[in-house]
């Protein structure tokens, strides 16, 4: 067995967590797969894995020699994907994450037409909000969405959202309309705990910056989760357009103090630099940036038509406590 064959059985089973699910992922029966592992580990002269009855781990050295094979493996994947290209046609694995209501709401629906278009291109999508290690975990690319920090990923903007504050028509004719941020402290909030600012739920209004620290009823790590509560009139919730733009244009949920706006953030593409060139990553960024170039709820005229219209056909209930 070669070096290479043994590099992917330890890869292998360090992702599945145990033997058998290495062996299962490389279809090698166990016995192979603790062979290689073993060759590795004596050619190397060192213990890359901790084994008990019960859990598998790495040691220090496995550590730095799982990601350095992470990268080795990478590498050649992509150097046989760019080699078997034929005339730009992309090929090969992409392993992407992306955050989970705007992989469920807006991304699932594209993964269908991006494959059919590129027919030799596997997709691995993992839905996750935290913020992955793109090299360490492997990932060739990540949409987030976020004031993307320097760093030295290297991203595309596909668009943007707002933060929008908004409750059913419901909830403010029983408790009134907030006339500034300060008076949210008189109302149900929903939260969503990751919230790059947390409870202070920041505005730029006519008077500038307002920042308000808000005392949720209910907290989540799911925007779904705090969107379906103010739908069930339950009291306000600030999420982004993306996530809200169909009940504002139902008139499920109305804008509240539109003149003090939420946070902009951007919705980006992700990648290593390393990766950045490869064929199928370069067909995936174009494509997603072909698919939200007219994204709806990104123009900020089109969000305040909606919700002003919405506001209108209330009768008037969004205006005054």
């Amino acid at each position: 067995m070669d070096r290479f064959m043994e590099m992917k059985a330890f890869v292998a089973v360090v992702e599945a967590g145990s033997f058998v699910g290495g062996a299962q992922a490389l279809a090698l029966s166990n016995s192979v797969v603790s062979r290689l592992v073993a060759d590795l580990e004596r050619r190397l002269g060192v213990r890359l894995l901790q084994r008990t009855t019960r859990r598998l781990s790495l040691t220090r050295e496995g550590e730095q020699f799982h990601l350095r094979c992470r990268e080795v493996l990478a590498s050649l994947e992509a150097a046989e994907a760019e080699a078997g290209a034929q005339a730009g046609q992309a090929i090969g694995l992409l392993r992407l994450n992306v955050p989970v209501s705007f992989g469920m709401h807006h991304l699932a629906p594209l993964w269908p037409q991006f494959m059919a278009r590129h027919p030799q291109v596997t997709l691995e999508v993992t839905l996750a909000d935290r913020v992955v290690d793109l090299v360490e975990e492997g990932y060739d690319l990540a949409v987030r969405i976020a004031r993307l920090p320097n760093s030295s990923l290297v991203s595309r903007a596909l668009t943007s959202t707002r933060l929008v504050l908004c409750a059913s028509p419901e909830y403010l004719a029983r408790h009134g309309t907030p006339q500034h941020p300060q008076d949210l402290a008189q109302h149900s909030v929903f939260a969503y705990t990751l919230l790059s600012t947390g409870e202070h739920w920041e505005f730029t209004g006519p008077e500038g910056p307002v920042s308000v620290r808000v005392q949720p009823r209910l907290r989540s790590n799911s925007g779904d989760t705090c969107t379906t509560a103010a739908l069930a009139h339950q009291g306000l919730v600030m999420q982004p357009s993306f996530m809200v733009w169909p009940a504002l244009c139902s008139g499920a949920l109305v804008e509240v103090l539109p003149q003090y706006r939420g946070l902009t953030l951007g919705v980006h593409a992700v990648l290593p630099s390393r990766l950045q060139q490869t064929t199928r990553v370069r067909a995936l960024v174009a494509f997603l940036v072909e698919a939200f170039q007219d994204a709806p709820w990104a123009d900020p005229a089109g969000l305040a038509a909606a919700s002003a219209s919405m506001a209108a056909t209330a009768g008037g209930t969004t205006t005054g406590a």
